[in-house]
């Protein structure tokens, strides 16, 4: 805290007070900043070929830039008129992903950053909308606090999603509850993972989604005075036609860390679990596998006694971390439910301080 009381400012928030950091946000939520950074690729790999041109002339080296400015510019053209203009031969529905077990459609699901131009299909639709209300009932929660999923049909100002028009919204309780966040990230989990099997793609969205744009559109459905907008999922069908920035960054935030540094016999993180010899099986490798923002991958599991799985955060947020362990619990309990292991969640008893890193939550308590 600061003398003043208040939090630090982070690094991420001085830069968005910034004039270059308001117009950046301004191209995020415009929807051209996907389209600019190839651009400005472009211009950065011509004055690479200038300066070679004015140091050594037209050499192999000058022709090299120049190729690599030119490739890019036609990517970029390509996916302005593709995306952006949206003018490219229909797509295909995608066809469920019959045959596959629990784990492997959990492995299958992949953030989607480009949708196709079409609405969900009604059938679709109604079985995503009848998961939400089943996984929101106060039964299926771990926690006592209410939460609930609308459903949005417009264009939310999202970010870096393009071309999805409908979209879950989590919302929790105003008054913070953590245990009611856990239980966004577990309950919309199971939402995206039977959308997966149907052959839907999804996207969960944090920071990158418009808090006044998707209160704007919820409307009558949102009481500013008891709700809060944790997160929202984008739904609809994966495209082919992508920002060749986005596929970038979807390489990029694809890797995982090893199940040693995820997994731990102990409360300290000394000791990595064997989890090759575990009953368990492959729930470790779906929780190692599971989306979080920026996939920060801010959960950990111990386990205790009586093959008891306690999950901790690792780091201070919120509102993220708390969603990226009930995304972990939801693959977790997926998990245990196709191996044929019963269990329940329970937040138990502990000594430690509720802000103390790494944060206990909650364990994993398999049925007697």
């Amino acid at each position: 805290m600061t003398s003043a009381g208040k939090p630090p400012i982070s690094a991420a928030d001085r830069f968005h007070a910034t004039r270059l950091g308001k117009l950046k946000i301004r191209l995020q939520f415009t929807g051209w900043l996907q389209y600019i950074i190839g651009g400005v690729f472009t211009l950065l790999l011509a004055g690479v070929a200038g300066l070679l041109w004015l140091a050594f002339g037209a050499g192999w080296a000058f022709w090299l830039a120049m190729l690599a400015a030119g490739a890019v510019l036609v990517v970029t053209v390509f996916d302005l008129i593709t995306v952006k203009m949206r003018l490219h031969p229909k797509e295909a529905i995608p066809e469920p992903l019959t045959g596959m077990d629990a784990f492997d459609i959990m492995r299958a699901r992949r953030a989607c950053r480009s949708f196709q131009n079409r609405k969900v299909v009604p059938a679709h639709l109604k079985a995503v909308l009848a998961d939400a209300a089943h996984f929101g009932q106060p039964a299926q929660q771990i926690g006592t606090r209410p939460i609930r999923f609308e459903y949005v049909n417009a264009a939310l100002t999202v970010w870096p999603v393009v071309g999805c028009e409908e979209f879950l919204v989590a919302i929790a309780p105003k008054a913070y509850d953590r245990m009611s966040v856990i239980d966004i990230g577990r309950s919309l989990q199971k939402v995206v993972i039977n959308a997966t099997a149907q052959g839907l793609a999804t996207c969960w969205i944090g920071p990158g989604a418009d808090q006044a744009s998707v209160i704007r559109h919820l409307g009558a459905r949102f009481n500013a005075a008891e709700d809060h907008v944790i997160c929202v999922c984008a739904i609809g069908y994966k495209s082919f036609y992508k920002p060749f920035s986005l596929r970038l960054m979807g390489r990029a935030q694809h890797k995982r860390l090893p199940l040693e540094k995820l997994f731990f016999s102990d409360a300290g993180f000394n000791a990595p679990l064997d989890t090759a010899h575990s009953p368990y099986g492959r729930c470790f490798e779906a929780c190692q596998w599971a989306p979080s923002s920026f996939n920060s991958q801010t959960t950990r599991g111990v386990a205790g006694a009586d093959g008891r799985m306690d999950f901790y955060a690792v780091t201070p947020s919120r509102y993220y971390a708390a969603v990226a362990l009930g995304i972990w619990c939801a693959n977790w309990e997926l998990g245990c439910e196709a191996l044929g292991v019963g269990g329940h969640f329970e937040a138990l008893p502990t000594e430690t301080k509720a802000d103390a890193l790494p944060r206990y939550d909650v364990s994993w308590v398999p049925d007697r």
